[in-house]
């Protein structure tokens, strides 16, 4: 890893509001990773960024609000699952800012109102559901909100399901200029970065980040949502608009598009037993809590992954913990 910062942002490079004060811990987990049997392991606490109950999310939107601002809007319109980290994180950003907010979400309304879906609804956001299972009922949904809001004067910013956009993607670029620094600090080498993958706009920046600044890393995605072929895609796209908002000609190659797939379980957003047992794991071992939606089902994949040697000959992995803290708090069911 040269890790240089040799890459130099124009001087047009989009604005950011602070919504994230400081550098996120990088810290050791030892213990883990010997239960695991593998690699010493690191894990980047994006869980605690401060803002809105944490999470990465927050990276991106800092620039997805910088723009929504300079741009005169009024509301902010996204939408995804009732437990989206990103929704609630939007929803925290129109309050701090005084904007308004609606939320769309796929499907029907449930009979409780938990986790992320209540801290939005707490936050002041304006909910929709789609009535439809269809997850991509909810891009349809967000641009007639937009027509609506239009139509009765207002001025909507509609962002993508999860933050997926090239200033979202960006936020995450930051994060490992952010990650490289504390690297060299700490005397550490990573061969190989590992997180969740939902949207694809943090695996985008990882990927994009680590060209731009040198890293020799390896970046390696664990789905949680979608096919891997179909996020492949998606953060190919991302990464390209990603670059070329910020100047440059990067492109990132096929060979780097790593997304590992057959951990996502009976679905997005259901957990799993896989996922249940890595999340016990962390706890135990570094009272380290995951979420298990996206962190828990990516550190099983990673433990999987270990047993049949796909990081035979790393000395050291970084684990990405993205946050989604509330969905450890909805109702269960069945014994602790």
């Amino acid at each position: 890893m040269r890790g240089q910062l040799d890459w130099q942002p124009r001087t047009d490079e989009p604005a950011r509001f602070p919504l994230n004060p400081a550098p996120t811990p990088l810290l050791p987990a030892a213990a883990l990773g010997e239960a695991l049997g593998g690699p010493a392991l690191w894990i980047k606490r994006d869980d605690l960024i401060p803002f809105g109950l944490g999470g990465n999310k927050v990276r991106g939107l800092e620039l997805i609000l910088a723009d929504a601002i300079e741009e005169g809007a009024d509301t902010l319109v996204t939408g995804a699952g009732p437990l989206s980290n990103h929704v609630r994180a939007t929803a925290a950003a129109a309050a701090h800012t005084g904007l308004r907010m609606v939320a769309v979400y796929w499907g029907s309304a449930p009979r409780r109102l938990e986790g992320n879906h209540y801290l939005t609804a707490l936050l002041g956001a304006e909910i929709r559901f789609t009535n439809d299972a269809d997850r991509t009922s909810v891009d349809r949904a967000l641009e007639q909100e937009g027509a609506r809001i239009r139509a009765a004067g207002g001025h909507p910013y509609l962002i993508p399901r999860g933050g997926a956009c090239p200033l979202g993607v960006i936020g995450h670029v930051h994060a490992v200029a952010e990650t490289l620094v504390q690297c060299r600090q700490n005397g550490i080498l990573p061969d190989c970065v590992v997180m969740a993958v939902g949207s694809g706009a943090t695996l985008a920046g990882w990927l994009l980040g680590s060209r731009l600044y040198g890293a020799s890393w390896r970046v390696e995605g664990i789905t949680v949502s979608r096919p891997a072929a179909e996020v492949r895609a998606q953060i190919h796209r991302l990464a390209t608009a990603a670059a070329e908002r910020l100047g440059s000609r990067c492109q990132i190659d096929d060979d780097d598009l790593i997304v590992h797939d057959g951990f996502i379980g009976a679905g997005y957003g259901i957990p799993s037993a896989a996922g249940d047992a890595a999340l016990e794991l962390a706890a135990r071992c570094e009272g380290l809590v995951l979420d298990p939606t996206y962190t828990a089902k990516a550190l099983a994949g990673y433990r999987e992954l270990l047993a049949i040697g796909r990081f035979k000959g790393c000395g050291t992995v970084l684990f990405i913990h993205s946050g989604g803290l509330p969905s450890v708090f909805v109702q269960r069911g069945g014994e602790p």
